[in-house]
């Protein structure tokens, strides 16, 4: 399946993707959120679907889509999980898993402008696979760590390098500001992927391919970010892990090349759809 919200920001409806269509699920879903997908939500909408199905209004065309999942409890990152990447950025492969957590504050809907914040001159993409958690998962093993997956998506990882780098403590000043968690436009059930460590990922500035990679270039695989994260903390259910990006990012280039406003960012993964965002200043309209 694929799930979707939409509406204005901050009072989105779910819904649901058929074919080409969107339809408004809203009477019988409250919303896709940790209470959703603690007590057994997809099985539920499964059997929704299988009886009224045919009954489900449409979305009327041109709304609004916002992230496919409601605020999350938080938002874990992987940094550096690609070896182009981390090359690119002059960094040393890691040997563990480097985690950094980005506020639920940023997220945004998948064609959500993109504000560059206040004072910033390296505000920067970086495309990424997001896996959604399904159910409870603390001290999980590898083996069983894809039994807490609902789903995955698409996510831009915007970051302001220099908040990130240059401004004293951990990375996560440089990730957290406003409209820096673009996700969607949905949420796919693990059914609708064939393979989650074969998927291509890219992602372009107007016009201008920067990053095309795919997750068979992962340091650390999928399984193996679950148990390791839950090692750490409780992993809850719609809990957001985003698994790292390829080379690509504005920071890796000769010289670095940062966003402005006015540029457009289109990214996609295979299977998960694409999204599109306008970046904007801080205060503009």
């Amino acid at each position: 399946m694929k799930l979707i919200r939409f509406g204005e920001s901050g009072k989105e409806k779910p819904g649901i993707c058929i074919g080409d269509k969107y339809y408004d699920v809203s009477g019988f879903i409250q919303d896709y959120n940790e209470s959703f997908f603690a007590n057994g939500g997809i099985a539920h909408l499964q059997w929704m679907l299988g009886r009224y199905e045919n009954q489900l209004p449409l979305i009327p065309a041109g709304s609004r889509l916002g992230a496919p999942v409601g605020r999350p409890s938080k938002i874990i990152c992987i940094g550096l999980n690609y070896i182009d990447h981390a090359r690119e950025t002059n960094a040393k492969p890691p040997t563990e898993p480097i985690i950094f957590m980005k506020a639920t504050t940023a997220v945004c809907g998948p064609f959500d402008d993109v504000v560059i914040p206040r004072g910033s001159e390296k505000t920067d993409w970086e495309v990424e696979l997001a896996v959604v958690i399904g159910k409870t998962a603390s001290y999980v093993t590898e083996a069983n760590a894809m039994e807490h997956v609902a789903g995955y998506c698409l996510h831009n990882d915007v970051s302001e390098r220099a908040f990130q780098l240059e401004r004293g403590g951990t990375w996560d000043k440089g990730k957290g500001c406003d409209t820096f968690a673009p996700l969607g436009p949905y949420l796919g059930t693990p059914d609708e992927i064939a393979d989650v460590h074969q998927l291509r990922l890219w992602l372009s500035v107007n016009g201008k391919k920067m990053q095309d990679g795919s997750t068979s270039n992962l340091i650390f695989n999928i399984p193996f970010l679950i148990s390791y994260t839950s090692q750490f903390m409780t992993l809850l259910p719609g809990d957001i892990i985003s698994t790292g990006t390829p080379a690509g990012v504005g920071l890796g280039f000769d010289p670095p090349v940062y966003l402005k406003p006015g540029d457009v960012i289109e990214l996609g993964i295979d299977g998960l759809g694409t999204s599109m965002q306008k970046c904007k200043a801080y205060g503009q309209d």
